[in-house]
């Protein structure tokens, strides 16, 4: 007795399976994480991020040329400050001539139509490399926030349209919508970290932006691993709070996450494809152990499949390649 149903009929071709595949992927599927630092003409390789670099701002605009020719029109900045800048208040991160806000800046005058996110943190600027105000050996909350607050201003103000908080404090979505409508900027952005987990695999952007923690861990104010009905509470907060998009990170080991936020908000949802998770699959495809094409792919193809909107990723470029 042969089945009546086969499912297989549906897989015979690949034009059959182009057209009734439920997800796929574009050029507007991408947000591209780009690493800014100072000087001029400056391209450094990111040691555990092959093929991946900082680069100064006059190099930054010639890569978003390139990545606005390949349809990617949506980069989230981070900014490697010097370490001389750095102090346990992060004042230079609220410096309206500061790095940041020069790169954003410099973006938005040659490239008016590229959607820039930059990201709201303390680490980089820390001399202590956490994400916020240090008294007595513990991460304060609320003076945090105040800063955050200030920092996400002076990132509109240079013309940056989302800010992108992901320090994990508490309340600081408020604190910054708050700042944001007090000064008249009704329209502009938030993209939350809502759901960041204390994760192993930050790693090489830790070496990428030289923001270790310089003692303890961040565990006070990240997510704990090992928890998922805690995202729900964290993600409501943030859209009550005021936050138009909300961040799931990392990626590919928080799929489930992903999928319970779909279920539960109806708001977008951007995935990072974390560090780790590029390096991890860059040593593999260096080693012959995997397909390094067919895995970017898939990993793409998963967040799409969990509820994800778009996904903030290091192979934003090499996907498209492949797929154009």
């Amino acid at each position: 007795m042969y089945p009546i149903n086969r499912n297989r009929r549906l897989r015979t071709t690949e034009t059959l399976r182009n057209l009734i595949r439920e997800n796929s992927i574009t050029a507007n599927d991408f947000l591209v994480p780009l690493f800014v630092v100072e000087g001029k003409n400056i391209k450094q390789e990111i040691q555990s991020m092959p093929n991946y670099f900082k680069m100064s701002i006059d190099l930054i605009l010639k890569e978003i040329k390139l990545l606005h020719s390949l349809g990617l029109k949506s980069v989230l900045l981070f900014a490697q400050v010097e370490e001389n800048l750095k102090d346990n208040y992060g004042t230079e991160a609220i410096n309206k001539n500061g790095l940041m806000q020069r790169a954003i800046k410099s973006i938005k005058d040659k490239f008016p139509d590229i959607l820039i996110m930059s990201d709201v943190a303390l680490d980089p600027y820390s001399s202590y490399g956490h994400d916020g105000v240090v008294e007595n050996g513990l991460i304060v909350n609320d003076i945090t926030n105040d800063i955050l607050a200030k920092m996400s201003l002076s990132h509109v103000e240079a013309g940056a349209d989302f800010v992108a908080p992901s320090d994990m404090m508490d309340g600081r979505v408020k604190s910054i919508r708050m700042m944001l409508e007090k000064e008249g900027h009704h329209n502009s952005g938030i993209m939350s970290y809502s759901a960041k987990y204390a994760s192993s695999f930050y790693g090489p952007f830790r070496d990428a932006l030289d923001s270790k923690p310089g003692f303890g861990d961040k565990k006070t104010y990240q997510m704990d691993i090992g928890n998922r009905e805690e995202a729900i509470n964290e993600v409501r907060n943030d859209v009550e709070e005021g936050a138009d998009i909300i961040m799931i990170k990392p990626g590919i080991s928080y799929l489930d996450i992903i999928r319970d936020i779909k279920n539960n908000f109806n708001i977008p949802i951007s995935a990072y494809q974390v560090s780790g998770e590029y390096a991890m699959i860059k040593a593999a495809s260096k080693n012959g152990w995997i397909d390094e094409n067919q895995t970017i792919l898939e990993t793409s193809i998963a967040f799409k499949r969990a509820g994800a909107s778009f996904i903030a990723s290091y192979f934003a470029k090499d996907v498209i390649t492949l797929i154009s």
